[in-house]
């Protein structure tokens, strides 16, 4: 298994909330994975800036060949070449060590990562009915089919990066190679093996719903801020802004966020309704609703165990 296809690795990162990546995506590696949530994928992209971004780009594909030559290295234990074992893990080692000389408070190198997307076709209606439906089933004990229909109670964008722990890797693989020099190598295997399990997994969950109507309001933002505005720009935005309300009202159905968070957004895009339906430009709403659309994605992520 190699671990290729990261030139794109850390813009991808950086800009989670706001793009969607490509569907095509390199497995992480084999085992048991441990689970994190999304704030250490943030610390994954060690806070890359845009004027770093292509150096970091570079020391992630180290950490992905740092990968490559692990597998390399099982491959020639089981081949019983310890020799070519022992060069393919010091080739590891210096590529882990120019990472953590460049980057030394880099804590996760992501090295793969995919992206899944669920939607629902229905109105905020129709969801309250099936919570309703499963609330039931769930009360007489039917689990197994309120689990079926719930899990097309979905609006959302799921990144999910596989991530090398530079705390602890390069040290598994410097024993590995240890274990070799004292020809041991089924056990250096198995230092291997455990290294590789230890890969970090982090989703970053980007609700649509949500999404849309940051959009929408955005959209309304640009059209409210022109000095001479039009009845025809007046009614596009009262029509983005009523998108986005139908939006927020999907998001309240699907559970999203929390309801403090999404009953302050529909409180303040009422509030750009009343103002922008003024004549105003309402830029002091706008910019409020911006940290409120911040809150309500910061809510729906997963928390740590």
């Amino acid at each position: 298994m190699t671990f290729r296809n990261l030139a794109h690795g850390v813009a991808a990162i950086a800009l989670l909330a706001a793009t969607a990546c490509s569907d095509n995506a390199e497995e992480a590696a084999g085992g048991q994975e441990a689970s994190a949530s999304a704030t250490d994928t943030d610390q994954a992209a060690g806070g890359a800036t845009a004027e770093n971004q292509v150096q970091l780009g570079t020391l992630l594909k180290e950490a992905v060949s740092a990968l490559d030559e692990t597998q390399a290295a099982i491959s020639a234990i089981d081949a019983g070449n310890n020799q070519e074992a022992i060069d393919a893990l010091a080739r590891a080692t210096g590529k882990l060590e120019i990472i953590l000389t460049r980057e030394p408070k880099l804590a996760l190198a992501p090295v793969a990562n995919s992206v899944i997307e669920h939607d629902v076709l229905a109105t905020p209606g129709d969801v309250k009915a099936l919570s309703d439906r499963i609330e039931d089933l769930t009360d007489e004990g039917r689990l197994q089919e309120a689990r079926r229909l719930m899990e097309g109670l979905a609006s959302e964008m799921v990144i999910r990066t596989s991530n090398l722990p530079l705390g602890t890797y390069p040290d598994a693989i410097k024993r590995a190679a240890a274990l070799l020099d004292e020809q041991k190598p089924q056990e250096a295997k198995l230092v291997l093996l455990n290294a590789l399990s230890t890969i970090v997994v982090t989703e970053t969950i980007i609700p649509l719903p949500i999404v849309r109507a940051e959009a929408s309001v955005e959209a309304a933002r640009v059209v409210a801020a022109k000095k001479d505005r039009t009845k025809e720009d007046n009614q596009a935005i009262a029509a983005e802004l009523q998108k986005a309300r139908e939006q927020i009202e999907m998001a309240q159905a699907l559970g999203y966020a929390s309801k403090k968070d999404l009953d302050d957004l529909q409180d303040a895009i009422k509030e750009l309704e009343r103002e922008t339906g003024e004549g105003n430009a309402a830029d002091r709403f706008f910019e409020r609703i911006k940290g409120l659309f911040g809150k309500a994605r910061e809510a729906v992520q997963p928390k740590k165990n």
